[in-house]
């Protein structure tokens, strides 16, 4: 038999869910079977899966070592596995405690907002990878707020995705319910979000583009169109400074869908400056013999986002401002093409 106790970050998921984390490996059936029969019980009660656990709980599973072994992925292909959450090197690729975890703009013990740098990962695109989640969940662990163990029924994540090269403010859950909550928020919009980018070409005026997108998988692409097919786009936007042949916006989110920003922009004519994907030199443009020389990174930082007053599930997030400083980088780009961002920046709210 195997006891097990809710803490505070595994709290408020559905039991059904928090098993199918422990046990990786049975199907959603066979767990419904054990609770029926209670083979798994809920506060020495029979259970039937809905119910939202809370700190204190306690999970009992009356199977045998073997059982448990082969459910929960520990006994696979005659190894044992690596327990999730640790942070091994990978064959060539950085050691993690190499990597310096990015500046904290806010945390609480529901949720943490980093100021990602251009180049780190917000999550793993190979296995191999290490990305802001096995960040965090190796500085929880090191802290003493999780456990290895803990990371069979919940790890950090987080819930707005940056692209590699895009700086700026990156939401995280540190418990289910900062996940949970902070998720449903973004994706319902209920969060303004504002980004800084340099874009090819002078922008006089401010303006909302409209638009479809549709994402190629096999490329990790996308195309907009002015016309359906594909998810409606709204990018919104307002000139800050000019010089050189550049602007300086600052965008909007109204929706949020893969390389939003980069793509809309490159399709109206004004692509982020050191966007290799969708842009263009300057030079090719024919904006100037200086062109993109010597910006090597992509001008788009995520600078802000603004949670509505009167949020009662995540209190300390109701009505608050997390803004992220501009990179070093980024400045001296903004310098060498003579633009600043105005000391007033927030009077510019979209």
């Amino acid at each position: 038999m195997q006891q097990l106790t809710v803490k505070e970050y595994e709290s408020g998921q559905r039991l059904d869910r928090y098993l199918q984390h422990y046990l990786k490996e049975a199907s959603r059936g066979f767990l419904y079977k054990m609770l029926r029969k209670k083979n798994i019980t809920l506060n020495g009660k029979k259970a039937d899966g809905s119910e939202k656990l809370a700190s204190g709980d306690v999970v009992c599973l009356f199977f045998s070592e073997e059982t448990l072994q082969h459910f929960s992925g520990e006994e696979k292909a005659g190894r044992i596995p690596e327990k999730p959450g640790t942070l091994s090197r990978s064959a060539g690729g950085p050691s993690p405690r190499s990597l310096t975890f990015p500046p904290v703009l806010y945390e609480d013990e529901d949720v943490i907002f980093l100021n990602k740098p251009a180049g780190m990962l917000s999550q793993k695109a190979a296995a191999s990878d290490i990305s802001l989640c096995e960040l965090l969940t190796d500085r929880m662990i090191q802290q003493g707020i999780l456990t290895e163990e803990g990371t069979r029924t919940f790890r950090p994540g987080v819930c707005n995705r940056l692209d590699r090269n895009t700086s700026g403010v990156v939401a995280a859950g540190k418990s289910s319910r900062g996940l949970r909550v902070l998720s449903e928020w973004i994706r319902n919009r209920q969060v303004k979000k504002f980004y800084l980018c340099v874009v090819s070409g002078s922008v006089f005026g401010a303006a909302i583009i409209d638009g479809y997108l549709s994402k190629d998988e096999r490329s990790n692409m996308v195309t907009v169109r002015k016309t359906p097919p594909g998810d409606r786009i709204l990018t919104r936007y307002r000139p800050l400074s000019r010089g050189n042949g550049c602007t300086l916006l600052l965008v909007e989110l109204i929706t949020g869908r893969t390389h939003q920003i980069r793509a809309h922009l490159a399709s109206i004519g004004h692509p982020v400056l050191g966007d290799s994907k969708y842009g263009t030199s300057l030079r090719e443009s024919g904006a100037g013999e200086s062109g993109n020389r010597g910006v090597r990174t992509l001008m788009l930082h995520a600078w802000k986002m603004v949670f509505p007053e009167g949020e009662s599930e995540l209190p300390g997030l109701s009505g608050r401002t997390i803004t992220a400083p501009v990179p070093g980088r980024f400045a001296s780009v903004l310098k060498q093409y003579r633009m600043e961002v105005p000391e007033n920046l927030s009077l510019f709210l979209l």
